[in-house]
């Protein structure tokens, strides 16, 4: 019998968040949501009008989806066009509301009217600016709340050291290092 104190056989599991216990509890809702109110419509119309309609979500889906892309990739050429001729960073385009375009012509596409209504609603330039402020200021909070070591901590190490963004190719030589290569003339390889 050995003396000194006791393991447990099991290790201990860490507490799950709040998102990974009423996430699936919210999408089973969620589905049955949507299942009840397809049923009401084909109920108060046909089955055919709800696959007009879920139809009809999927095209007008794809056209907002690709009517995003294309004005972001506008947006992109239009950037790289000006930062090759050094056009001023106002002169740039603006660009924003492009993801969240897609973002609601993806829930356009989802079958159902709840996601129709909320991609729709994402559609509008008042909640895609609402949705865009609510998005980055959660993002900043968490990028602040970020411990040591994390990757919110490089991010924000490299926006306090490169506000701009940008790189600059190049060598760091230091005195040192250049005195003593001018004293030993030998590579390093052959000593």
């Amino acid at each position: 019998m050995t003396t000194g104190a006791h393991t447990p056989s099991q290790p201990v599991r860490p507490q799950r968040s709040r998102l990974r216990t009423f996430l699936p509890l919210g999408v089973a809702a969620w589905l049955v949501l949507e299942i009840w109110l397809l049923t009401l419509v084909a109920g108060a119309a046909s089955g055919f009008v709800v696959f007009l309609i879920l139809l009809a979500g999927v095209v007008l889906g794809s056209v907002i989806i690709k009517r995003a892309g294309r004005r972001a990739f506008r947006s992109l050429q239009e950037t790289v066009r000006q930062q090759q001729g050094g056009a001023p960073p106002a002169a740039r385009p603006n660009s924003e509301g492009n993801g969240l375009m897609m973002l609601g012509g993806l829930l356009v596409m989802i079958p159902g009217l709840l996601t129709d209504a909320a991609g729709l609603l994402l559609l509008l330039p008042p909640v895609q600016k609402a949705v865009s402020r609510y998005a980055e200021r959660t993002f900043e909070r968490r990028l602040r709340a970020a411990d040591p070591g994390t990757l919110g901590d490089a991010f924000r190490q490299a926006r306090m050291h490169r506000p701009d963004g940008k790189v600059v190719p190049g060598e760091v030589i230091r005195e040192e290092e250049r005195a003593d290569r001018d004293q030993d003339p030998r590579p390093p390889l052959t000593r």
